[in-house]
């Protein structure tokens, strides 16, 4: 039982050594990396919470889109509030429906086309705008990733290649004790690297399904938007 509790604070004794063992630019490497993990936790917490909250908010209006008996009549404080993401689609399609007045010398059958023709392209300007949304900071996460391996990499590299010079102009016979401090040392900087990216890449992964998923979601409810102004304005 004693030696499973001495085996951590050995191991973290001997991460601080190897840290204390690394020249500037690998102890430099190390620190960047420890900010970037801490950076990419606070990335994946908050976009997580903000996937559910645009979920949640987005299941309430379309709920409440669907009951409306006309959606070109809705309810005075319908649009009070926060928006979500489907009630921002609804306000942009009936903004764009209504932007043709009853004025036009067109028929009422090419008026009722090229008001559904408003609708659909201020529906699509609309969901590219909230797909930028949707994929905020998942560029950083995707850098995090795919770059913390690299930067542990180049701090093994450069500190392998300290230690060889160190005993390449050392005076006497170097041994393998003289050598293995500072490889040590190098090769931590490619653990951190490795645990930086490891756990960031499965949940960044995750992060990017389900905001795949959301977006094909508002792609329907944006479809849904524009069939339901075309049967209420045809009703």
């Amino acid at each position: 039982m004693m030696m499973g509790m001495e085996f951590p604070a050995v191991l973290a004794e001997g991460i601080f050594d190897y840290f204390a063992a690394s020249n500037l630019a690998g102890q430099i490497i190390v620190l960047v990396l420890a900010g970037l993990s801490m950076w990419a936790w606070t990335i994946i917490a908050s976009k997580i919470g903000e996937l559910k909250k645009l979920h949640r908010a987005n299941e309430v209006h379309a709920g409440k889109f669907r009951a409306l008996a006309n959606v070109l009549e809705p309810p005075p404080d319908f649009f009070k509030g926060a928006g979500s993401p489907v009630l921002q689609l609804y306000a942009r399609g009936v903004e764009a429906f209504r932007k043709l007045g009853n004025s036009s010398p067109l028929s009422e059958e090419e008026q009722a086309r090229q008001r559904m023709g408003h609708v659909e392209n201020a529906l699509r300007r609309k969901v590219s705008a909230l797909t930028d949304v949707y994929e905020e900071k998942m560029i950083f996460l995707a850098s995090i990733v795919s770059g913390a391996p690299f930067l542990g990499l180049l701090g093994t590299t450069w500190g392998v290649m300290d230690s060889f010079g160190a005993i390449a102009y050392a005076e006497g016979s170097p041994s393998i004790k003289d050598l293995g401090p500072g490889v040590s040392g190098a090769l931590l900087t490619t653990v951190a690297g490795l645990l930086v990216a490891i756990p960031s890449v499965f949940l960044y992964n995750y992060l990017l399904r389900k905001t795949r998923q959301e977006i094909t979601k508002l792609e329907n409810y944006a479809s849904e938007v524009a069939d339901r102004i075309e049967l209420d304005a045809n009703a």
